[in-house]
Protein backbone atom coordinates (compact mmCIF):
# COMPACT_ATOMS: atom_id res chain seq x y z
CA UNK A 1 0.00 0.00 0.00
CA UNK A 2 1.49 3.30 -1.06
CA UNK A 3 1.09 6.42 1.11
CA UNK A 4 -1.58 7.62 -1.31
CA UNK A 5 -3.45 4.32 -1.63
CA UNK A 6 -3.04 1.63 -4.26
CA UNK A 7 -5.03 3.15 -7.09
CA UNK A 8 -4.21 5.60 -9.83
CA UNK A 9 -7.31 7.59 -8.88
CA UNK A 10 -5.75 8.17 -5.45
CA UNK A 11 -2.54 9.31 -7.12
CA UNK A 12 -4.43 11.76 -9.35
CA UNK A 13 -6.19 13.20 -6.33
CA UNK A 14 -2.92 13.58 -4.43
CA UNK A 15 -1.30 15.34 -7.40
CA UNK A 16 -4.25 17.71 -7.75
CA UNK A 17 -4.10 18.63 -4.06
CA UNK A 18 -0.33 19.13 -4.02
CA UNK A 19 -0.03 20.87 -7.40
CA UNK A 20 -0.53 24.52 -6.30
CA UNK A 21 2.34 24.22 -3.79
CA UNK A 22 4.82 22.55 -6.13
CA UNK A 23 7.68 24.34 -7.85
CA UNK A 24 7.42 25.03 -11.58
CA UNK A 25 9.63 22.05 -12.37
CA UNK A 26 7.63 19.66 -10.18
CA UNK A 27 4.39 20.99 -11.69
CA UNK A 28 5.84 20.09 -15.09
CA UNK A 29 6.38 16.52 -13.85
CA UNK A 30 2.87 16.44 -12.39
CA UNK A 31 1.36 17.35 -15.75
CA UNK A 32 3.50 14.74 -17.49
CA UNK A 33 2.44 12.06 -15.00
CA UNK A 34 -1.25 12.75 -15.58
CA UNK A 35 -0.98 13.18 -19.34
CA UNK A 36 1.33 10.22 -20.04
CA UNK A 37 0.98 7.70 -17.19
CA UNK A 38 2.01 4.78 -19.42
CA UNK A 39 5.35 6.42 -20.16
CA UNK A 40 5.86 6.87 -16.43
CA UNK A 41 4.95 3.23 -15.83
CA UNK A 42 7.23 1.72 -18.47
CA UNK A 43 10.22 4.05 -18.65
CA UNK A 44 13.45 4.11 -16.69
CA UNK A 45 14.09 7.12 -14.48
CA UNK A 46 16.45 8.52 -17.12
CA UNK A 47 13.94 7.96 -19.95
CA UNK A 48 11.04 9.49 -18.04
CA UNK A 49 13.17 12.48 -17.02
CA UNK A 50 14.22 13.07 -20.64
CA UNK A 51 10.64 12.80 -21.90
CA UNK A 52 9.40 15.18 -19.19
CA UNK A 53 12.24 17.63 -19.83
CA UNK A 54 13.67 17.50 -16.30
CA UNK A 55 16.64 16.07 -14.43
CA UNK A 56 16.30 12.57 -12.90
CA UNK A 57 16.74 14.02 -9.42
CA UNK A 58 13.59 16.11 -9.95
CA UNK A 59 11.55 12.91 -10.34
CA UNK A 60 12.71 11.77 -6.92
CA UNK A 61 11.81 15.15 -5.39
CA UNK A 62 8.39 14.91 -7.03
CA UNK A 63 7.79 11.46 -5.58
CA UNK A 64 8.92 12.62 -2.14
CA UNK A 65 6.58 15.63 -2.34
CA UNK A 66 3.72 13.14 -2.66
CA UNK A 67 5.03 11.16 0.35
CA UNK A 68 6.41 8.26 -1.68
CA UNK A 69 9.66 6.69 -0.56
CA UNK A 70 11.02 7.03 -4.09
CA UNK A 71 10.06 7.34 -7.73
CA UNK A 72 9.84 3.55 -8.10
CA UNK A 73 6.88 3.47 -5.68
CA UNK A 74 5.07 6.10 -7.74
CA UNK A 75 5.83 4.14 -10.91
CA UNK A 76 4.26 1.05 -9.37
CA UNK A 77 0.91 2.83 -9.07
CA UNK A 78 1.07 3.70 -12.78
CA UNK A 79 2.06 0.13 -13.63
CA UNK A 80 -0.90 -1.29 -11.72
CA UNK A 81 -3.18 1.03 -13.69
CA UNK A 82 -1.64 -0.21 -16.94
CA UNK A 83 -2.02 -3.86 -15.95
CA UNK A 84 -5.66 -3.29 -15.04
CA UNK A 85 -6.38 -1.59 -18.37
CA UNK A 86 -8.34 -3.49 -20.98
CA UNK A 87 -6.71 -1.56 -23.82
CA UNK A 88 -3.44 -3.47 -24.23
CA UNK A 89 -3.58 -3.25 -28.02
CA UNK A 90 -4.30 0.48 -27.88
CA UNK A 91 -1.40 1.02 -25.51
CA UNK A 92 0.95 -0.95 -27.75
CA UNK A 93 -0.12 1.05 -30.80
CA UNK A 94 0.42 4.29 -28.88
CA UNK A 95 3.90 3.23 -27.80
CA UNK A 96 4.75 2.11 -31.34
CA UNK A 97 3.68 5.43 -32.79
CA UNK A 98 5.75 7.38 -30.27
CA UNK A 99 8.76 5.25 -31.13
CA UNK A 100 8.18 5.80 -34.86
CA UNK A 101 7.32 2.17 -35.62
CA UNK A 102 3.65 2.67 -36.49
CA UNK A 103 2.15 4.13 -39.64
CA UNK A 104 2.38 7.89 -39.54
CA UNK A 105 2.02 10.94 -41.71
CA UNK A 106 2.82 9.05 -44.93
CA UNK A 107 -0.62 7.40 -44.76
CA UNK A 108 -2.36 10.75 -44.65
CA UNK A 109 -3.77 13.19 -42.16
CA UNK A 110 -7.14 11.43 -42.04
CA UNK A 111 -5.55 8.18 -40.93
CA UNK A 112 -3.66 10.02 -38.20
CA UNK A 113 -6.78 11.69 -36.85
CA UNK A 114 -8.70 8.40 -36.94
CA UNK A 115 -5.90 6.72 -35.02
CA UNK A 116 -5.81 9.51 -32.46
CA UNK A 117 -9.59 9.30 -32.11
CA UNK A 118 -9.34 5.60 -31.29
CA UNK A 119 -6.79 6.37 -28.59
CA UNK A 120 -9.04 9.12 -27.19
CA UNK A 121 -12.01 6.75 -27.02
CA UNK A 122 -9.83 4.21 -25.26
CA UNK A 123 -8.93 6.80 -22.63
CA UNK A 124 -12.58 7.76 -22.30
CA UNK A 125 -13.58 4.17 -21.64
CA UNK A 126 -10.88 3.87 -18.99
CA UNK A 127 -11.41 7.21 -17.24
CA UNK A 128 -15.21 7.60 -17.02
CA UNK A 129 -16.95 5.74 -14.21
CA UNK A 130 -20.51 4.46 -14.42
CA UNK A 131 -21.21 5.97 -10.99
CA UNK A 132 -20.31 9.45 -12.29
CA UNK A 133 -22.57 9.03 -15.32
CA UNK A 134 -25.41 8.02 -13.01
CA UNK A 135 -24.79 10.96 -10.67
CA UNK A 136 -24.67 13.43 -13.56
CA UNK A 137 -27.87 12.03 -15.07
CA UNK A 138 -29.61 12.36 -11.72
CA UNK A 139 -28.54 16.00 -11.39
CA UNK A 140 -29.72 16.75 -14.92
CA UNK A 141 -33.10 15.08 -14.49
CA UNK A 142 -33.79 16.66 -11.10
CA UNK A 143 -32.80 20.19 -12.15
CA UNK A 144 -35.40 22.86 -12.81
CA UNK A 145 -33.22 24.12 -15.67
CA UNK A 146 -30.04 22.83 -17.28
CA UNK A 147 -27.53 25.42 -18.53
CA UNK A 148 -24.69 24.40 -20.85
CA UNK A 149 -21.55 26.45 -21.38
CA UNK A 150 -18.52 25.90 -23.58
CA UNK A 151 -16.42 28.32 -25.59
CA UNK A 152 -14.07 28.00 -28.56
CA UNK A 153 -13.84 24.35 -29.66
CA UNK A 154 -15.91 23.20 -26.67
CA UNK A 155 -18.86 25.25 -27.91
CA UNK A 156 -19.91 22.42 -30.22
CA UNK A 157 -20.25 20.06 -27.24
CA UNK A 158 -22.28 22.59 -25.24
CA UNK A 159 -24.55 23.21 -28.22
CA UNK A 160 -25.13 19.50 -28.77
CA UNK A 161 -26.00 18.97 -25.10
CA UNK A 162 -28.46 21.86 -25.17
CA UNK A 163 -30.11 20.45 -28.28
CA UNK A 164 -30.23 16.80 -27.21
CA UNK A 165 -31.36 17.45 -23.63
CA UNK A 166 -34.03 19.75 -25.04
CA UNK A 167 -35.25 16.82 -27.13
CA UNK A 168 -35.80 14.96 -23.85
CA UNK A 169 -38.20 17.79 -22.91
CA UNK A 170 -35.83 19.11 -20.28
CA UNK A 171 -35.67 22.89 -19.92
CA UNK A 172 -32.22 23.47 -21.32
CA UNK A 173 -30.46 26.73 -22.12
CA UNK A 174 -27.28 27.29 -24.08
CA UNK A 175 -25.15 30.07 -22.63
CA UNK A 176 -23.40 31.43 -25.69
CA UNK A 177 -22.37 34.82 -24.29
CA UNK A 178 -23.67 36.58 -27.40
CA UNK A 179 -23.69 40.34 -27.12
CA UNK A 180 -21.56 40.24 -23.97
CA UNK A 181 -24.56 39.01 -21.97
CA UNK A 182 -22.93 35.98 -20.33
CA UNK A 183 -22.67 37.61 -16.89
CA UNK A 184 -26.34 38.63 -17.03
CA UNK A 185 -27.40 35.15 -18.09
CA UNK A 186 -25.41 33.59 -15.25
CA UNK A 187 -27.39 35.61 -12.73
CA UNK A 188 -30.49 33.67 -13.79
CA UNK A 189 -29.05 30.37 -12.57
CA UNK A 190 -30.40 29.22 -9.21
CA UNK A 191 -29.44 26.44 -6.81
CA UNK A 192 -32.25 24.23 -8.11
CA UNK A 193 -30.67 24.37 -11.59
CA UNK A 194 -27.50 22.70 -12.86
CA UNK A 195 -24.62 24.17 -14.87
CA UNK A 196 -22.86 21.88 -17.34
CA UNK A 197 -19.45 23.30 -18.36
CA UNK A 198 -16.91 22.06 -20.89
CA UNK A 199 -13.33 23.29 -21.11
CA UNK A 200 -9.90 21.85 -21.83
CA UNK A 201 -6.34 23.12 -21.64
CA UNK A 202 -5.79 26.00 -22.21
CA UNK A 203 -8.93 26.60 -20.21
CA UNK A 204 -11.24 29.39 -21.35
CA UNK A 205 -11.19 32.05 -18.58
CA UNK A 206 -14.86 32.97 -19.10
CA UNK A 207 -15.94 29.37 -18.58
CA UNK A 208 -13.80 28.91 -15.47
CA UNK A 209 -15.03 32.21 -14.01
CA UNK A 210 -18.66 31.25 -14.71
CA UNK A 211 -18.17 27.91 -12.96
CA UNK A 212 -16.50 29.64 -10.01
CA UNK A 213 -19.37 32.11 -9.62
CA UNK A 214 -21.96 29.35 -9.83
CA UNK A 215 -20.04 27.23 -7.32
CA UNK A 216 -19.90 30.11 -4.84
CA UNK A 217 -23.67 30.43 -5.05
CA UNK A 218 -24.21 26.71 -4.43
CA UNK A 219 -25.23 25.75 -7.97
CA UNK A 220 -24.47 22.08 -8.83
CA UNK A 221 -21.86 21.83 -11.61
CA UNK A 222 -21.12 19.03 -14.04
CA UNK A 223 -17.71 19.51 -15.66
CA UNK A 224 -16.25 17.88 -18.76
CA UNK A 225 -12.51 18.54 -18.83
CA UNK A 226 -9.14 16.83 -19.29
CA UNK A 227 -7.19 16.07 -16.11
CA UNK A 228 -7.32 16.40 -12.34
CA UNK A 229 -5.28 19.61 -12.68
CA UNK A 230 -8.13 21.37 -14.48
CA UNK A 231 -9.40 24.48 -12.61
CA UNK A 232 -12.91 23.07 -13.08
CA UNK A 233 -12.13 19.98 -10.97
CA UNK A 234 -12.48 21.55 -7.48
CA UNK A 235 -15.62 23.43 -8.54
CA UNK A 236 -17.54 20.46 -9.90
CA UNK A 237 -20.15 18.30 -8.20
CA UNK A 238 -19.39 15.68 -10.86
CA UNK A 239 -16.22 15.95 -12.93
CA UNK A 240 -15.40 13.91 -16.03
CA UNK A 241 -11.66 13.81 -16.76
CA UNK A 242 -11.13 12.60 -20.32
CA UNK A 243 -7.33 12.61 -20.35
CA UNK A 244 -4.93 14.96 -22.07
CA UNK A 245 -4.97 13.27 -25.46
CA UNK A 246 -2.07 12.30 -27.68
CA UNK A 247 -1.69 15.65 -29.44
CA UNK A 248 -3.31 18.27 -27.17
CA UNK A 249 -2.66 21.08 -29.68
CA UNK A 250 -4.89 19.33 -32.23
CA UNK A 251 -7.18 17.39 -29.96
CA UNK A 252 -10.40 16.22 -31.57
CA UNK A 253 -13.94 16.31 -30.20
CA UNK A 254 -14.44 12.57 -30.56
CA UNK A 255 -14.26 11.76 -26.85
CA UNK A 256 -16.17 14.82 -25.52
CA UNK A 257 -19.03 14.29 -27.98
CA UNK A 258 -19.15 10.57 -27.20
CA UNK A 259 -19.40 11.38 -23.49
CA UNK A 260 -22.06 14.00 -24.22
CA UNK A 261 -24.13 11.38 -26.05
CA UNK A 262 -23.71 8.97 -23.14
CA UNK A 263 -24.93 11.69 -20.75
CA UNK A 264 -28.02 12.33 -22.85
CA UNK A 265 -28.87 8.63 -23.13
CA UNK A 266 -28.28 8.13 -19.38
CA UNK A 267 -30.61 11.04 -18.61
CA UNK A 268 -33.21 9.71 -21.03
CA UNK A 269 -33.03 6.25 -19.51
CA UNK A 270 -33.52 7.74 -16.05
CA UNK A 271 -36.51 9.77 -17.19
CA UNK A 272 -38.25 6.76 -18.70
CA UNK A 273 -37.85 4.35 -15.80
CA UNK A 274 -40.97 4.02 -13.60
CA UNK A 275 -39.30 5.35 -10.45
CA UNK A 276 -38.26 8.59 -12.06
CA UNK A 277 -41.03 9.31 -14.56
CA UNK A 278 -42.09 12.93 -14.53
CA UNK A 279 -44.94 14.96 -15.92
CA UNK A 280 -44.33 15.88 -19.58
CA UNK A 281 -42.15 18.96 -19.98
CA UNK A 282 -42.29 21.55 -22.69
CA UNK A 283 -39.50 21.03 -25.18
CA UNK A 284 -36.88 23.78 -25.23
CA UNK A 285 -34.72 24.62 -28.22
CA UNK A 286 -31.01 25.22 -27.56
CA UNK A 287 -31.00 28.95 -27.10
CA UNK A 288 -29.67 31.55 -24.74
CA UNK A 289 -32.09 32.26 -21.93
CA UNK A 290 -33.02 35.97 -21.86
CA UNK A 291 -31.25 37.73 -19.01
CA UNK A 292 -33.20 39.64 -16.44
CA UNK A 293 -31.38 42.77 -17.53
CA UNK A 294 -32.67 42.29 -21.06
CA UNK A 295 -36.22 41.36 -19.99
Amino acid sequence: MTPNGSSYDDLKQSIAMAYPKLSNQLQQIARFTLERPNDVALGTVAAVAEAAGVQPSALIRFANALDFGGFTELQQVCRERLLASSGSYRERITQMRRSGKAAGAETGVLHQFVEDGVVELGQLDEHVRAADLSSAARLICNAAHVYTLGQRRSFAVAHYLAYALGQLELKTWLLDGMGGMLADSLRNIETRDVLLVISFKNYTPEVVDAARQAHQRGVPIIAITDTALSPLKPLATVCFELGAGVYPAFRSLVAPLCLAQALVISAGDRLTTPKTQRAPRRAAAPTTRPSRAAA
